[in-house]
């Protein structure tokens, strides 16, 4: 399901975890007639999240030990909601995924579980007997007899656009060896008698919306579509020369938020243009918002799908980063966003190459506000002031609140030391951005060099 055709639909953003040195970075969607199914999503998040945390504390290698959660809507009618979460952690230095799907019943206005889509306990037993049978078919390396009536086997249930019941299991859930995503379809006609009411409904939905998951060769011929697009620039472009005047390029990252409207108007009211680094999991359901972005003379970036490490990545998983953020941000902006930011800043010699194919310029910043790591407004404006000097790029988030409060702060005491607020490209002039380049500042692109943060 595409997300921006689910009315009432907002994303939450959970970042705890990077002030202790660690990478996290999650998001999930809230429906506003479903508030149970977003406390549900929330507490499973937090509690993956804080012992994450606490299995890592006080680590320091490199590159950092990494919690990540992707989603996706599996169905979505007016009777039945489904979430997929992918939650992906760094487990003894290996990456690792777990799979689970919540479903919320909007008829009986209640939160269930995977296995409530099935009627019950001998229900349970019957599927896990069908997909060990399926599975002994297959060559895969699978032992069937791991294949039990277990409800945390079964924890990511869903229906595809046959109608048939698909498990997706975690990694090594059912093989010690690494597999990458196992999953196994019962067919629609064996699960007569096995369907929860629950169950039935979403079936049902599942069958009827028919569009399915976009799938991976769809997906890379959107991807060439919007990399063709003409890139995105200012419509303020050209306004400003700052080889004359005194130029700070303010950056937020992570968004489209709850607070990135009130940001706007702050910025708008203040005459100062900016630069929003957007996250293809949150932008995904806040296209208007993308548009004002624009319309109102700011710049749109790409900050990737999920906001992965990309150092960790092998080059086509980086690909796929990038190509679905420019997808999303391209068919909502009408244009190629130019410019990407790292996730944390991670850059290693194997990340330019691949920027460059996709035609982005990387850029990172040389003033962290660290709105993050602290609630006090007041200490992010005093951080970026003192730190900003001309050609400056500054790091902040459109999440979490701390950044928007603290930026009328800054745009008043930069304004008063001579400073014009500018977009990215616009400090670099007619030398222009260059694809596959890092930026750290104005002063022109540098060598690859490792970084964290954002």
């Amino acid at each position: 399901m595409d997300p921006a055709d689910v009315p009432g639909l907002t994303m939450h953003t959970v970042t705890e975890g990077e002030t202790a040195g660690l990478h996290a970075h999650a998001v999930y969607p809230s429906v506003s007639d479903a508030p149970l199914l977003t406390e549900k999503l929330h507490r499973t998040i937090t509690e993956e999240l804080r012992s994450f945390n606490q299995a890592n504390k006080g680590q320091t290698v490199v590159p950092h030990p990494e919690f990540n959660v992707d989603w996706q809507l599996p169905t979505v009618s007016t009777q039945v909601l489904g979430v997929n979460l992918n939650i992906g952690k760094t487990v003894d230095s290996h990456w690792s995924e777990e799979r689970t799907t919540v479903w919320y019943d909007r008829v009986d206005k209640r939160v269930i579980d995977s296995v409530g889509l099935l009627k019950d306990r001998a229900a349970l037993g019957e599927f896990a007997r069908l997909a060990r049978e399926r599975l002994s078919r297959t060559n895969s390396g699978i032992t069937p007899e791991t294949i039990t009536a277990d409800a945390k086997l079964f924890d990511s249930l869903a229906f595809n656009r046959r109608g048939d019941l698909v498990a997706e299991f975690d990694d090594r859930q059912v093989r010690t060896a690494p597999l990458g995503r196992v999953a196994v379809a019962v067919p629609a006609a064996k699960l007569r008698g096995l369907l929860s009411p629950t169950g039935e409904r979403a079936q049902r939905s599942a069958v009827e919306i028919g569009a399915g998951i976009d799938h991976r060769a769809e997906r890379m011929a959107k991807y060439k579509e919007y990399a063709a697009l003409p890139p995105a620039q200012s419509a303020a472009y050209g306004s400003v020369d700052c080889t004359k005047v005194k130029c700070v390029a303010l950056t937020y990252d992570d968004g489209p938020g709850p607070g990135t409207g009130r940001l706007l108007d702050t910025l708008n009211a203040q005459r100062a243009r900016a630069t929003f680094f957007a996250v293809g999991t949150n932008s995904i359901a806040h296209t208007a918002l993308l548009r004002r972005i624009m319309r109102e003379g700011h710049l749109v970036g790409d900050h990737t799908w999920s906001h992965r490490d990309l150092t960790t990545l092998d080059d086509s998983r980086m690909g796929d980063q990038f190509g679905r953020a420019q997808c999303t941000l391209g068919r909502a902006i009408g244009r190629h966003p130019g410019l990407v930011r790292p996730p944390y800043g991670a850059v290693n010699d194997r990340v330019p190459p691949v920027a460059k194919q996709y035609r982005l310029a990387l850029v990172r910043w040389n003033v962290d506000a660290k709105d993050l790591e602290t609630r006090d407004p007041k200490a992010v404006a005093d951080r970026v002031v003192s730190q900003t000097r001309p050609g400056s790029i500054v790091l902040m988030h459109d999440v979490g609140g701390t950044a928007e409060k603290a930026t009328p702060e800054i745009l008043r005491r930069l304004r008063d030391k001579g400073y014009t607020f500018v977009t990215v490209p616009e400090l670099y002039g007619e030398a222009g951005m260059q694809p596959g380049q890092v930026y750290d500042s104005g002063a022109g692109p540098r060598s690859v060099v490792s970084a964290s943060g954002s």
